[in-house]
């Protein structure tokens, strides 16, 4: 991963990129991909990872499949501003049980310890946002994780030979969208003209929920003209930001500018910020918004086994299939 400094922290955003494949891709019946979980009973593993270089803890979650000799493909999820490696659980069981490792990091200074028993959480959340050092520690953290799975698969026997390292995905929302974006190569431009990059090349695949855009247009599409890596985008009609000005329709800005190949968008109708918390999300949920659960663990494991796995069937699902299963409820673009 190279080395920058990033002062760009504008704005966070989401966007569930699109499904149309190429010629000659195996047909998949319409319907719908793995909505119920796998065939793996799943095992969650907490720890903390101490970085003594950078004299930082990292709190860890780890969804691995149960009793299983793998190597699985490996997720490393990135969480928004405020939350923590608890927060996605419905998205690393879900994937964990289809056959992957997913690693719920936890950023000290951008996590839950920011707000909970603050007498003002939200401008305790506006104040994290506001601090470099909290935007270049995340996709630090997500390299330290990284390279801590490497040393355990090798000693340590509840990992050693299950992890496939080689096949590396990152996912994250809104703050963790700004993680992944980073990771896959986005250039920030400081406000001297400098270019720096915070990349890292591990990182094979990428899911971006509420993606992020630099505030300036001049500066995006130079932004994105780096990133090489399949990504999907995913966002709601309604995924306007509760912390900055970021509005719903500004979400698509990262999937638009990007001029690689393999880049999927998805649109949920009706989706707001919070869509992708998943259950236990602030505001409740409800039948319609189980709907939209189930389209984000079905579009992203696809995703997942299309270019981490090598899947033709996923890959056909995602040019034939998803649309026909987003049906009214969202839209799906893709280059």
């Amino acid at each position: 991963m190279r080395k920058g400094v990033a002062l760009l922290l504008a704005a966070l955003a989401t966007l569930l990129l699109p499904c149309f494949g190429s010629a000659g891709e195996t047909a998949a019946p319409p319907g719908e991909y793995k909505r119920a979980p796998g065939p793996h009973a799943v095992e969650a593993l907490h720890f903390t990872w101490n970085d003594a270089r950078r004299r930082r803890q990292a709190p860890v979650k780890v969804y691995l499949p149960r009793e299983a000799a793998g190597p699985f493909p490996v997720v490393v999820v990135s969480h928004g501003l405020g939350g923590s490696r608890e927060t996605y659980a419905y998205l690393g069981s879900h994937w964990a049980s289809h056959g992957y490792a997913a690693v719920h990091l936890q950023h000290p200074g951008s996590d839950e310890a920011v707000w909970r028993g603050s007498p003002q959480p939200m401008q305790a959340l506006r104040q994290a946002l506001a601090k470099p050092e909290n935007a270049l520690n995340r996709p630090r953290d997500v390299g330290f994780a990284l390279d801590r799975l490497a040393a355990l698969n090798h000693s340590e026997p509840r990992f050693q030979g299950r992890l496939n390292l080689n096949a590396v995905g990152a996912a994250g929302h809104s703050f963790g969208a700004f993680t992944v974006q980073a990771l896959a190569g986005q250039i920030f431009t400081l406000p001297l003209g400098r270019e720096v990059t915070l990349a890292d090349r591990r990182i094979r695949a990428g899911v971006v929920m509420s993606p992020t855009a630099p505030g300036k247009p001049e500066h995006r599409l130079r932004a994105f003209s780096r990133i090489r890596i399949p990504l999907l985008y995913l966002t709601g009609t309604r995924d306007h930001s509760p912390i900055t000005d970021t509005r719903g329709e500004e979400r698509r800005l990262p999937f638009d500018h990007t001029t690689a190949p393999d880049q999927y968008l998805v649109i949920l109708k009706d989706g707001d910020h919070f869509t992708f918390v998943g259950p236990g999300r602030p505001g409740g949920g409800g039948e319609r918004e189980s709907r939209r659960w189930d389209l984000v663990r079905m579009t992203t494991t696809a995703f997942w086994d299309a270019y981490l796995k090598g899947d033709p069937q996923a890959l056909a699902w995602l040019s034939q299939g998803c649309a026909q299963t987003l049906g009214t409820d969202g839209t799906l673009e893709k280059k």
